[in-house]
């Protein structure tokens, strides 16, 4: 007779989207004994990308130990149990390859799954939040470190809003969106000081003025004189305050000589960060929005209507995007906590952080001002919650 294994999975994300992890634990149904634990920082991701990863760890495990095993999943994640089990569709785009990946791993037949309440899945909530708070200071959860099997006993069922807050996050997931993370009020505790990124759009090109696409699959333009004098009156602006500890610049060329001007005045170096760059906008590069209109009007309409397409000719979709930056920002985060970080990028990025910031939708992009060689910035707590402080100025430029 095939032996049975119990499988308990969870993930979560902090910020839905945010920085994420999962967490999966094998047990002996007999005893309850552990046999197996897996967790992992994923970076940025959806509260149900984290559950669905961590169910896929969670029946590797399972094989691992016994490839001719019966499995028996329990989840506290509704939807991930219901599609699983064939009961509900899988609609989200995200979801249906980690689906597919997780009846790769047993013969049909062998997993069956079952719904149990958050407070019976404390294992897996636990080890998932390890993988969280290591992802946090730019580790990886390490088997070694954990303490998720001994706290299990101990540990608090989360708070009604938390339990709320994952409802409604597979409530929403059904809906293609998703909810923000609380945010901080009057009453929060000292986090001591936040990291505060101050969001440098670089100066001027030549493409510019005349308002043409311009992203990192074109032709990676330098500054013009006007752009040279707009980096240099951010340089003086951006010294006088005194605040900036580091610089860090997307690798394209306007961006580079932006950052060049500030880090200069403040002797401070350029570190580059490939996540910055800006969106590549295919064969639209180069092109002003009524040419495109014209040459491609369904594509455009499109993508006006979906942050999921992409620009003719295998540009970057905005999701794409807002996944790469997120991920920028976070190992940013983990890289200088409590610090004040100059960024030198490009308008989609500026735009990018603070939606997520303010946890408004994709379509909040085209309802943002960004002029060049204008300032944002953005302080992030240590709880996960991030602020806007500031948006589009231009005062250095007058």
């Amino acid at each position: 007779m095939a032996r049975t294994l119990i499988v308990e999975a969870d993930g979560g994300s902090r910020g839905n989207p945010g920085p994420a992890g999962y967490g999966a634990v094998v047990l002996d149904p007999e005893t309850g004994e552990a046999l197996a634990e897996a967790a992992e920082f994923i970076g940025t991701a959806t509260n149900n990308v984290a559950e669905y990863k961590g169910l896929v760890a969670g029946l590797r495990a399972a094989h691992a130990l016994d490839p001719q095993a019966c499995v028996q999943v329990r989840m506290d994640s509704k939807l991930v149990v219901e599609q699983m089990s064939g009961r509900w569709q899988i609609k989200h785009p995200d979801m249906k390859p980690l689906a597919a990946e997780a009846r790769s791993v047993f013969p049909a037949g062998r997993v069956t799954y079952e719904w149990i309440p958050r407070a019976q899945n404390k294992h897996a909530d636990r080890l998932a939040n390890e993988a969280m708070d290591a992802g946090k200071i730019g580790k990886q959860w390490e088997p070694g470190n954990s303490r998720a099997a001994l706290a299990t006993a101990a540990a608090p069922a989360r708070s009604a809003a938390a339990r709320a807050a994952d409802e409604a996050a597979e409530s929403a997931e059904a809906a293609d969106a998703a909810p923000s993370a609380p945010a901080a009020g009057w009453g929060a505790p000292d986090l001591g000081p936040p990291a505060t990124f101050v969001l440098l759009r670089h100066g001027e090109t030549a493409l510019t003025p005349e308002k043409r696409f311009s992203g990192s699959g074109g032709t990676d333009p330098e500054l013009s004189a006007a752009g040279r004098r707009q980096a240099e009156a951010t340089a003086t602006a951006l010294a006088a305050r005194g605040s900036i500890q580091a610089v860090v610049s997307s690798p394209l060329r306007r961006c580079r000589e932006t950052a060049q001007a500030v880090a200069a005045r403040l002797g401070l170096e350029v570190r580059i960060e490939e996540g910055l760059r800006e969106t590549d906008f295919g064969a639209w590069e180069g092109l002003t929005f009524a040419e495109v209109r014209e040459r491609f009007p369904e594509d455009l309409d499109a993508w006006l209507g979906s942050a999921r397409v992409a620009p003719t000719g295998g540009g970057e979709s905005f999701a794409s995007v807002a996944r790469r930056v997120a991920v920028a920002r976070d190992k940013l985060l983990a890289r200088y906590a409590g610090k004040t970080v100059l960024l030198v990028t490009h308008v989609t990025p500026v735009k990018t952080l603070v939606r997520l910031a303010l946890g408004a939708p994709p379509e909040s992009l085209f309802r943002m001002e960004l002029s060049a060689a204008s300032l944002s910035a953005v302080a992030y707590f240590s709880d996960g919650n991030a602020s806007v402080r500031l948006l589009n100025d231009t005062s250095h430029l007058r």
